[in-house]
């Protein structure tokens, strides 16, 4: 709970600039506030008294400091959560103000700037674009060569537009998975997760392309780890398990060496494995010792591990996924990130194919973090399984001609009565193309 906290601290009554006694100091007194506050909430001008960890573990050049710029600020949202400011109450009462709509991002909708068939053409392009980057790095690691990572920036810039303008159409993309290309794959998704997830808690526009970098570079220790290791069908022996978690290691290794590159793109490819209980790899950290960003990352990380389809098990279903990170919160991840996680993601993500108790048939088009049963859907087929129109449904609020509340009743298999979101997407692909042309 943010709190608010007179401080004993107040300036010292002004010295008079003359020893004439005709001439007298006014009496002067700032009385000054100490508030917890969240660090996307932070301005520069403000005074830094105290992270929620060690000043040792933020690289800070001093331990109590006033922000005098952004990237400063930065550095706080990337490690920390929260910080103890101190300023008067008239600087700070408009900040505080601030706090309830930052919560409040996590429990209504999104704003989406486009609808979901007008950004599917710029997420397609955008996927496309980011995958041929990480095929790219991996044939050039794969050679021997150094690849150029900066060239990494603009891609996720483009992510970041098209989550920004409506993350759904991000989202039907990554549901489009390869299981011989997990390990590319699986980097891309979790870049698109984390910046979405990173918007959806609130954290600010200029610094999701750092947190789309940290996502897409995550695992890139895994290209110095054998491919028989990474595509065994069957158990590691302990040696082979040791081998996979040095990925961690060498990652961040690879990207240290790059002095381009932000350094907390190096820490979360080195900490994304580290768990609240201390009992994580490669170093066992503490809580207080994992920054914010590595926090983000590793539920986003499990939750694409969990659900995708391996060379050596087939994935979950969301909700066991989701089930696993509930049941995992405060142990290994962050217990308020799982919580938020799970209302943004929703028990049917963007993409699912479900089935309504009116026997249609509907894509889930976006979800609704305080109703994660009630998503937006799109109907495509009737009762009987026959094609319509396709239209939008909002299950939080609508209601049906009987006065009855459309729901889902099931989650269907993609493929199931001919529907695929495959077939969907091109199908919006085509509509553009006829739309621009």
């Amino acid at each position: 709970m943010w709190f608010r906290r007179k401080s004993s601290n107040s300036a010292a009554p002004a010295k008079s600039a003359s020893k004439s006694p005709s001439v007298k100091a006014p009496s002067q007194t700032t009385t000054l506030q100490r508030v917890r506050l969240p660090v996307d909430l932070l301005e520069p001008g403000l005074k830094i008294v105290k992270l929620d960890r060690p000043w040792t573990e933020v690289p800070v050049l001093f331990q109590g400091f006033t922000l005098t710029d952004d990237s400063q600020a930065q550095i706080l949202r990337q490690y920390c959560e929260w910080v103890l400011v101190e300023d008067t109450e008239e600087r700070l009462n408009p900040i505080l103000d601030c706090i309830s709509a930052l919560k409040k991002r996590t429990t209504e909708p999104q704003a989406e700037a486009r609808s979901l068939a007008e950004e599917i053409p710029r997420a397609h392009q955008a996927w496309n674009r980011t995958q041929q980057f990480v095929q790219q790095i991996t044939a050039e690691i794969n050679g021997g060569n150094y690849p150029d990572l900066q060239a990494a920036r603009p891609i996720i810039c483009e992510c970041v537009e098209s989550i920004k303008n409506n993350a759904s159409a991000m989202f039907w993309m990554s549901r489009i998975k390869s299981r011989d290309a997990y390990t590319a794959e699986h980097c891309l998704r979790v870049a698109v997760f984390s910046v979405a997830f990173a918007r959806f808690l609130g954290v600010p526009d200029e610094d999701l392309e750092t947190v789309g970098m940290c996502g897409l570079l995550h695992d890139l220790g895994k290209l110095k780890v054998s491919d028989a290791i990474l595509n065994k069908p069957g158990a590691l022996t302990p040696d082979e398990f040791r081998a996979m978690r040095e990925h961690t290691t060498l990652g961040y290794e690879l990207l240290r060496a790059d002095r381009t590159l932000d350094p907390i793109i190096s820490d979360v490819t080195r900490h994304h494995h580290e768990r609240i209980d201390g009992q994580g790899y490669p170093q066992q950290l503490t809580e207080w010792q994992i920054s914010r960003f590595a926090r983000l990352i590793s539920i986003v990380d499990a939750f694409d591990a969990i659900t995708s389809d391996r060379c050596y098990r087939d994935g979950l279903s969301t909700p066991e996924a989701i089930s696993i990170l509930f049941r995992n919160r405060g142990q290994q991840f962050d217990a308020s990130m799982v919580e938020a996680f799970i209302r943004m993601i929703g028990v049917y993500p963007p993409g699912s194919l479900v089935e309504l108790n009116t026997g249609e048939v509907a894509i889930v088009v976006a979800t609704h973090p305080g109703r994660k049963l009630k998503p937006r859907v799109e109907v495509l087929l009737d009762a009987n399984k026959n094609p319509v129109r396709p239209r939008i449904v909002d299950l939080a609020s609508t209601v049906t001609e009987d006065q009855s509340l459309p729901e889902i009743i099931s989650p269907l298999p993609d493929g199931a009565y001919g529907v695929s979101l495959r077939g969907r997407l091109h199908e919006l692909m085509a509509t553009s193309s006829e739309n621009a042309s």
